[in-house]
């Protein structure tokens, strides 16, 4: 079964139970890949661009969310947490920061880079091999932290 499949069952499942919140983020995830299958030069959609959509999703989400926090606008926090959460529950398990660290060390001596002129390299190689189970912000720092030693 597709995502876009389950995405519609829980969609009734959750206007069955009467759940605003799940049926909110479920809302949202099918209209992005909706939007997402449909734009120009999209090509075969699979289950890789379905991980592309709802990563965006969240990270949308929560540069929101930052903003709210900033402005203390606890109602709109709540309603893009509980967005984030539902979302969430559709991505691949996100690996821990320490298994992120050690992931990109590993690429870090296979490719033997040893400065940051080798970021671009090992970025490439690194999101490549956790593409799905983390995010581009955390591998961007850890990279940036082990280069710059």
């Amino acid at each position: 079964m597709s995502l876009k499949d389950t995405i519609d069952q829980d969609i009734k499942s959750a206007m069955l139970a009467k759940d605003q919140a799940k049926l909110r983020g479920l809302r949202a995830i099918k209209a992005a890949i909706i939007v997402a299958e449909t734009e120009k030069n999209a090509g075969v959609f699979g289950s890789e661009e379905e991980i592309k959509v709802l990563q965006r999703l969240v990270k949308q989400r929560k540069e929101s969310a930052e903003i709210y926090e900033q402005q203390q606008r606890d109602d709109l926090l709540a309603i893009e947490r509980e967005e984030i959460e539902v979302i969430e529950n559709y991505l691949p398990k996100q690996l821990k920061r320490e298994e992120v660290e050690s992931k990109v060390l590993a690429v870090v001596a296979q490719l033997g880079a040893s400065s940051m002129k080798d970021m671009g390299k090992v970025m490439g190689v690194a999101n490549k091999e956790l593409a799905g189970k983390a995010d581009g912000r955390t591998i961007s720092e850890i990279v940036k932290e082990v280069l710059s030693v």
